[in-house]
């Protein structure tokens, strides 16, 4: 649920949604600290930038999603805000699940050998 200067901000493409994650609160899911900055046409109603978001979700959708947040632990994070064909603005939501420590582990040694192969290749011309 935005507001209007909200949206005529958005739609200058001027959001940001590097830190921005979702949640529950209260039985709905919101997006927090979102970056969405003042507009500046004049407009006399001002708003919070960084304030929480109401996402709108099908129920069916949203007790998948909050469901998955708290049985497996998984992080909402939005990847884009679009506007669909009605002029609607959209938030793609991805469901991240973090590793495991033996997966961490994995990874590192991975990381490692690539950085030592490569340092090898180089060492030898």
């Amino acid at each position: 649920m935005l507001k209007g200067p909200e949206v005529k901000s958005l739609r200058h493409g001027r959001a940001t949604l590097g830190e921005a994650w979702a949640g529950e609160r209260e039985g709905e899911l919101w997006l927090f600290n979102a970056y969405i900055p003042e507009y500046q046409g004049g407009v006399l109603s001002r708003f919070e930038p960084r304030a929480p978001r109401k996402l709108l979700l099908k129920r069916k959708d949203m007790r998948r999603l909050i469901g998955a947040v708290t049985r497996e632990g998984a992080t909402l994070v939005p990847l884009d805000i679009h506007f669909n064909d009605r002029g609607l603005a959209k938030v793609q939501l991805g469901l991240g699940v973090g590793r495991k420590k033996a997966d961490k582990r994995q990874a590192i040694a991975e990381r490692d050998w690539a950085r030592d192969k490569a340092r090898l290749m180089r060492e030898r011309g």
